[in-house]
């Protein structure tokens, strides 16, 4: 695999390293499991040991890098646990966050808010990824700036990276964009109607089926057969070894 850092990006060393090996293991170039060196890394790299070692602590804190005693740093796996832990605080988070927006929003801000959801339904035309990841992004931001409560956005924000691996795994399913699209107009509708209790539903809904589609993923990746049955406009899904 080969590794190259964007020197053209105006940025501290310790960052371009960063955001190198963040996509790199977002796109699945460095894998789960494989060990990060940080001789072999800063060779590759053509850099220092000093910002590689800068760039695993901080991709550790986003759930991506594990370091494990007496061996090192390895690229983290995405289990059922960690999953479910991330997601069921940010249920809590987002629904508190839609709840407030309903009560609070500006005009400006819907505008705002449908012109976030024209951005991510165009970036979704898109082969990268990473910019259909921040098109998502850019719309659920829209929601917290208009809570106008600093300390609920900055519980999401230090939230949002942990978040974002799942979101990329979500996101690589292109069946679900139709979906995805329907629930993001939902809660714009809902938000500017100011249905609060419609608004948190749907919100709830939109991550539920984000946990569902990761944990498809998971549970392939492990080796389990999958059957799915249509059942009253829904799909009922049974995994077994």
């Amino acid at each position: 695999m080969e590794l190259k850092v964007n020197m053209s990006e105006y940025l501290p060393l310790r960052d371009v390293v960063f955001n190198t090996l963040r996509q790199a293991i977002l796109r699945g170039e460095l894998k789960p499991g494989e060990r990060l060196m940080e001789i072999q890394l800063a060779n590759k790299l053509g850099v220092s040991r000093t910002p590689i070692r800068e760039a695993i602590r901080k991709l550790e804190l986003e759930g991506l890098v594990l370091m494990i005693p007496r061996k090192g740093a390895e690229v983290a796996d995405i289990s059922e646990k960690s999953l479910r832990d991330v997601l069921e605080v940010r249920k809590v988070l987002e629904e508190l966050a839609v709840k407030l927006t309903c009560d609070k929003i500006k005009s400006a801000q819907i505008g705002e808010l449908r012109h976030a959801a024209e951005g991510f339904r165009k970036t979704l035309k898109s082969s990268d990824i990473t910019q259909i990841a921040e098109a998502d992004v850019r719309f659920h931001d829209v929601i917290y700036e208009a809570t106008d409560n600093q300390k609920l956005i900055q519980l999401l924000n230090n939230l949002r990276e942990q978040m974002y691996r799942y979101r990329i795994e979500y996101l690589k399913r292109q069946e679900a964009y139709p979906q995805l699209l329907a629930e993001h107009e939902e809660i714009i509708r809902r938000i500017e109607n100011k249905e609060k209790e419609q608004a948190a539903e749907i919100v709830c809904k939109h991550i539920d089926n984000q946990v569902e589609a990761v944990m498809d993923v998971i549970r392939t990746k492990k080796g389990y057969k999958i059957l799915c049955v249509l059942y009253k406009d829904s799909f009922t899904c049974q995994y077994s070894l």
